[in-house]
């Protein structure tokens, strides 16, 4: 059933005269899937300035069925950096590039606006979302140990999108790596690597989480 509703899909942006609706729908799904729970303020905090930068899929319904979030941001003075934050599919939904989709989406917006890198992180266990995103040329930077409040570890992973980028320079953090208020984890660059470019490979779906 799942296959045929999703030949009826439709990808959207976020609106902001809809927040009531869309935010409890995103609350919904995305509750179900991450390691971390979340308040509405940790969702107004990123669609409150980045809402251009969250896509959702909708069925044929208008049921949200899947979305991901992200902002965009220089980071300690250095490269501009997009994030991921959050990224949920419903689950009768998932292995039909839904997610994949939704994350080009994303990274081709970020692109636009001349973002330099792309950072997430992800359950080490969630071998799904590792193959979805390494798919998508993101690089393993660092494990991050008993990152979630679940004790669980993480991999954070970084997409560069500009040759170079892994070499600009950073303000120092005086008191090292340490997740900032809404749980990114403030690390450095890493690396040199520029795999993505959107002008040659459109939205197209493929397998994935």
């Amino acid at each position: 059933m799942a296959d045929d509703a999703a030949s009826h899909l439709r990808y959207i942006q976020y609106e902001s005269d809809k927040e009531n609706e869309y935010v409890s729908a995103m609350r919904q799904l995305i509750s179900k899937d991450l390691s971390e729970p979340y308040s509405i303020y940790v969702y107004r905090y990123f669609l409150y300035q980045w809402g251009d930068l969250c896509y959702m899929a909708m069925d044929g319904k208008d049921n949200l069925i899947g979305v991901v979030i992200s902002k965009l941001e220089p980071h300690r003075g250095g490269p501009l950096r997009g994030y991921i934050a959050m990224l949920a599919v419903r689950e009768e939904y998932r292995g039909q590039g839904i997610a994949t989709t939704l994350v080009r989406m994303a990274i081709d917006a970020m692109i636009a606006r001349d973002a330099d890198e792309v950072v997430l992180e992800t359950e080490t266990s969630n071998t799904a979302a590792m193959k979805l995103y390494e798919r998508l040329g993101f690089l393993r930077s660092k494990q991050l140990h008993r990152y979630y409040l679940n004790g669980n570890s993480a991999f954070r992973l970084v997409l560069y999108l500009k040759e170079g980028v892994g070499l600009i320079p950073t303000a120092v953090d005086p008191y090292g790596s340490s997740k900032d208020l809404w749980g990114v984890n403030q690390g450095g660059s890493f690396g040199l690597r520029y795999p993505y470019k959107t002008h040659e490979s459109p939205i197209v779906e493929s397998k994935g989480l």
